[in-house]
């Protein structure tokens, strides 16, 4: 199978998750991406281990989001490396880095010196907040995102505390993103041949994220909503919509009529709300579908919702999910090798092309493996 973007050079400045997850999606789609570290110990999330799970000299998680990719050192505040490293952009389609605002002009590789280099350059940037405003030099972290963006508040019941998405969703949706962008411009590039500049921040893919619910409070003069105080899991959406404790688990009910639902599981209460009332009164609602389905279990229920029609699902953990029949068909996991011959399980690029699962089993590279090779095509040297 030939990539899409098989013969496509990125050049990766970035580090821990939001940039490195763009470049990784670029290279799973057949580009070549070189990562260009600090000599010093390279790019930070090498180090940061999660759970203690460490493969070929760094962390699982490093070699997570930087599959398949090389790497080279330059010390970008050397004279001699920061010249091969423009000749290096000089030659390349794709740069992208996540250096806090001004940081890459300092090192006289912004926007307006790149592209006097390699004016066919796409040069892609991530930040915390954007360029402009007071809080452009904030730490750029996810959790923090979260909480200051809103989305930490929109989970939890009424009557608890925020709860943060259990994973880094600004930093990965801002990685994706950038793609979007980058994949545009190159478009572009085909048509008029000039390149581009393409950014985006975490706090504005945090906004983004939130375009429905925050659609209706724009438009419903500021007046904040009130989560659920019982199985809150939407702002704006009616009863029966949650998670629900079974008698041995928990299931999800979605977008579903309460009068029918009520039938199905004979619960006859609930057709004492019209469907009038299923947004105003959903916390009755929801109590009382919370004391009917702890009475069996999750099996039972989903026995007789999903032969309805009803859009109802367990909520499964990671044991029950890669046990799955449909987890074995999506066929989710590659193996990737380091050079040793140790192997590490990770999950595949999540995008067929022409019908087929694409997969890299190239490991993260170690520290400056790719430097003399790729000093050595800039050189011509042998």
């Amino acid at each position: 199978m030939r990539l899409p973007l098989a013969g496509l050079t990125v050049l990766d400045f970035s580090q821990f998750l939001a940039g490195p997850s763009a470049a990784l999606r670029l290279s799973d789609l057949g580009a070549r991406v070189i990562k260009v570290e600090r000599p010093d110990g390279g790019d930070a999330s090498r180090g940061l281990y999660l759970a203690d799970l460490p493969f070929d000299q760094d962390s699982a998680l490093f070699h997570a989001i930087n599959r398949g990719k090389q790497s080279l050192t330059a010390d970008l505040k050397d004279g001699d490396d920061l010249a091969l490293v423009k000749r290096l952009i000089g030659t390349a389609d794709v740069l992208i880095h996540n250096f806090r605002p001004g940081i890459m002009e300092r090192l006289s590789l912004g926007w307006d010196d790149v592209r006097a280099i390699n004016p066919r350059l796409i040069y892609a940037g991530v930040s915390g907040y954007g360029p402009d405003g007071p809080w452009r030099d904030r730490p750029g972290q996810d959790l923090l995102v979260q909480s200051l963006s809103g989305i930490a508040w929109l989970s939890g019941d009424g009557d608890g505390p925020p709860v943060p998405a259990g994973l880094s969703i600004t930093d990965m949706m801002a990685g994706a993103q950038l793609v979007q962008g980058i994949l545009a411009l190159l478009v572009r590039r085909g048509m008029s041949g000039e390149g581009g500049r393409v950014d985006v921040s975490l706090m504005e893919t945090a906004i983004d994220l939130q375009f429905e619910h925050l659609a209706v409070y724009l438009n419903r003069g500021g007046a904040m909503p009130g989560r659920s105080d019982v199985a809150n899991a939407n702002l704006y959406l009616a009863a029966p919509y949650g998670i629900y404790r079974t008698a041995d688990g928990h299931i999800a009910l979605a977008m579903t009529p309460v009068d029918r639902l009520g039938m199905l599981i004979g619960c006859a209460g609930l057709a004492e709300f019209p469907k009038d009332r299923w947004f105003a009164e959903r916390d009755a609602i929801k109590a009382m579908l919370r004391d009917h389905l702890a009475t069996q279990g999750s099996v039972h229920w989903l026995a007789i919702l999903e032969p309805a029609g009803i859009w109802a699902a367990p909520v499964q953990d990671w044991p029950t999910l890669t046990g799955s029949a449909g987890f074995a068909a999506l066929d989710a996991v590659q193996q990737v090798t380091a050079p040793d011959g140790a192997t590490l399980a990770l999950t595949r690029c999540p995008i067929r092309v022409d019908g087929q699962i694409i997969r890299n089993e190239r490991a993260a590279p170690r520290l400056g493996a790719d430097s003399a090779a790729i000093q050595s095509e800039l050189t011509g040297a042998p």
